[in-house]
């Protein structure tokens, strides 16, 4: 029996909570996983929230949850400059770590979190799910296979409205203390399947800004806005590939979008986030009045997609990635295999992140390294 803990009880907590709570059912083949320690900000939401996501035990100090000897790993869902502090404290108590991306703030603040990991001999893993999505399995699965071809430009671009309102106030996404903006809380993603799909960046120019200079604070002062939430990145891969990163979350109407275009020698792989059970390529070698673009509905035969459902194209959603997350962490926990991203390779996208900021503030292209 494995025992979990949790800190933080926002949207992600409650991913995590749901993933805890499914993985067994959906995949049959993990440990029996034990609910033990909820940890918040204070005593009446931890026992609130405990009772709600099913965990026996309760605490408005975060520290508890790390003390309890009945917890072997600890979920860190918690705004971006907590990460550190909690990841460590976890790691130095003998507990595996699950945390949200992006690591922490600062690029000094990663680099101490993948040391402490690669010296706990604990498994510390990022919550990248979207690398989980049978879709993009299927895309590595074609690129693999050279269907395109020899891919020559990738594009990815993702978007969301969330600090489209000029007009919302101030919040923690705001300070720089929680780092540079969309950048680093937002463009992590896309570079997460950058690195899934293709490897290491190498070198990148970036260029962000911020279409609110100013918010009003919870006093109903006015404050100036310290992080950018529009980022746009020309980026070249180690294997040669050229490609573009366009990152913003203040684009209305935009909701849940992450595009991707990868473009190559014999065709073209299109994904969309916002209809991410679906994947659409065309192919050159097709009869020229049959050529255009196919659509392949998820199904069973697109792994893990048939844990979930046995039918073709009815579709997984958000928390089912975080289950199979969930899943293929339990995998290298018992294994050491497992298809997740670990505090090593998340130290990568950092060291990628900070660079585009290297970039923005010289104006000039820099080298990721």
């Amino acid at each position: 029996m494995i025992g979990v803990g949790l800190i933080g009880t926002g949207f992600m907590g409650k991913c995590h909570a749901i993933a805890w709570n499914s993985v067994q059912a959906v995949f049959g083949d993990t440990p029996g996983v034990q609910l033990v320690h909820l940890g918040e900000m204070n005593q009446e939401l931890a026992d609130r929230k405990a009772g709600e996501f099913g965990f026996a035990k309760a605490s408005g100090d975060w520290r508890s949850v790390i003390d309890d000897p009945q917890v072997d790993i600890v979920s860190v869902t918690t705004p971006n400059a907590f990460h550190k502090e909690m990841a460590l404290a976890a790691l130095a108590a003998g507990k595996h770590v699950w945390c949200e991306k992006p690591m922490a703030p600062t690029f000094a603040e990663a680099q101490e979190m993948a040391k402490a990991a690669a010296h706990s001999g604990k498994v510390a893993i990022l919550g990248y799910n979207y690398i989980q999505s049978p879709a993009i399995r299927h895309i590595k699965s074609l690129l693999e296979k050279n269907v395109i071809g020899i891919v020559n430009h990738l594009r990815i671009e993702m978007d969301e409205d969330f600090m489209a309102d000029g007009e919302a106030p101030f919040s923690w996404r705001n300070e720089v203390s929680a780092g540079y903006g969309a950048l680093d809380d937002f463009a992590v993603h896309p570079l997460s399947l950058i690195h899934s799909l293709f490897g290491r960046v190498s070198r990148v120019m970036c260029d962000m800004s911020k279409p609110y200079a100013v918010r009003q604070n919870a006093e109903g002062s006015r404050r100036a806005v310290e992080t950018y939430d529009i980022a746009t990145a020309l980026i070249h891969l180690e294997n040669g590939v050229s490609g573009s990163l366009h990152v913003n979350r203040s684009a209305w109407g935009r909701k849940g979008r992450i595009a991707v275009q990868i473009f190559g020698s014999k065709g073209t792989i299109l994904f969309d986030q916002e209809r991410f059970n679906e994947v659409q390529l065309y192919l050159s070698s097709d009869e020229p009045a049959l050529q255009g673009f196919r659509t392949m509905l998820m199904a069973p035969n697109h792994a893990p997609y048939g844990q979930f459902v046995p039918a073709p194209g009815h579709g997984l959603g958000f928390n089912d990635l975080k289950i199979i997350e969930c899943h293929e962490y339990l995998r290298r926990i018992a294994t050491g295999e497992g298809n997740v991203i670990d505090f090593g390779d998340g130290l990568e996208i950092e060291r990628t992140v900070h660079a585009m900021a290297k970039s923005h503030a010289s104006q000039r292209w820099i080298d990721v390294r």
